[in-house]
């Protein structure tokens, strides 16, 4: 095909469906292909979970216990009223 079959081509497709139809077709179609290749690739947010928790697993965080806090008193404040 040369470029002028090409050009006219385009003018009719331009011509039979208008700009703005064209254009929601192509938002379309991103829209499509974006969600297809998410699926392939399988949801990424569920992925980083899954890899998180292998990680814990593998290699838990030390726990270092808090020893509680004390206050002045042993006695409730309302007691005292």
């Amino acid at each position: 095909m040369s470029i002028t079959h090409i050009v006219l081509l385009l003018l009719v497709v331009v011509l039979i469906f208008g700009t703005k139809k064209l254009r929601n077709i192509g938002s379309d179609l991103g829209g499509a292909m974006r969600d297809f290749k998410k699926g392939l690739d399988g949801d990424e947010e569920a992925k980083a979970a899954r890899e998180r928790e292998e990680k814990l697993r593998a290699d838990p965080p030390s726990s270092t216990q808090v020893p509680p806090v004390h206050s002045e008193t042993s006695e409730p404040r309302d007691r005292g009223q």
